[in-house]
């Protein structure tokens, strides 16, 4: 199903189909600020399993997920004062940020030292689909085996077919990654340099 929303705008009546195929376990593609993305709500196992295989992805290597705001990582993460005020400068906008999972994550999105990627878009289409959800939106790029990378909905629509519920079109995304920073104990560390400027780390 391509169900076209407004990005500037996002019309709730379209969001709220989009949530209701999330809360029965669906998986969903998505804009964000970078690629597009395909993910599912992060409390509903079968549904990371199904994206596990989508992906042809090692169950060791877990996937980042989508907040809606400071606030909403706080119930998801430990923010300490200098994570807080390093995210308040950069979010939200093409960035994840490695910190240590709370007791609210499923364990299966954890890597072994209990972390979590976590990312707040610079998009209106999938923070407000985050928002309706009420809960964070697991997150990996739609991309082909090979790494292709698509900017345009219609392509991935054809390309995933029935394999995902839904294809939110909004419009076309720059299909580039996020630069990834870890903020474990206070250390900011870049772990890749993707779209987002760095060089406050550096």
């Amino acid at each position: 199903m391509l169900i076209k929303i407004n990005q500037q705008n996002p019309q709730l009546r379209l969001i709220h189909k989009v949530v209701e195929i999330l809360k029965k376990g669906g998986v969903v593609v998505y804009p964000t600020d970078t690629y597009y993305g395909i993910g599912c709500d992060i409390m509903n196992k079968k549904a990371i399993e199904k994206i596990y295989q989508l992906k042809k992805r090692n169950k060791s290597k877990p996937f980042s997920f989508i907040c809606s705001g400071l606030k909403n990582i706080s119930n998801y993460a430990k923010v300490s004062n200098y994570a807080y005020k390093t995210m308040k400068r950069l979010l939200p906008g093409p960035y994840t940020f490695i910190l240590e999972g709370s007791r609210l994550v499923p364990k299966i999105m954890l890597t072994k030292r209990k972390t979590a990627g976590i990312r707040v878009p610079d998009n209106p289409i999938c923070l407000t689909l985050v928002n309706e959800l009420e809960n964070p939106l697991l997150t990996t790029s739609a991309t082909m085996p090979d790494g292709t990378v698509f900017h345009d909905a219609s392509l991935i629509h054809d390309f995933f077919g029935t394999r995902v519920e839904a294809v939110i079109d909004g419009s076309i995304v720059p299909g580039q990654p996020s630069s990834v920073i870890s903020l474990i104990d206070d250390i900011p560390e870049v772990i890749r340099k993707g779209m987002g400027d760095v060089s406050i780390f550096e």
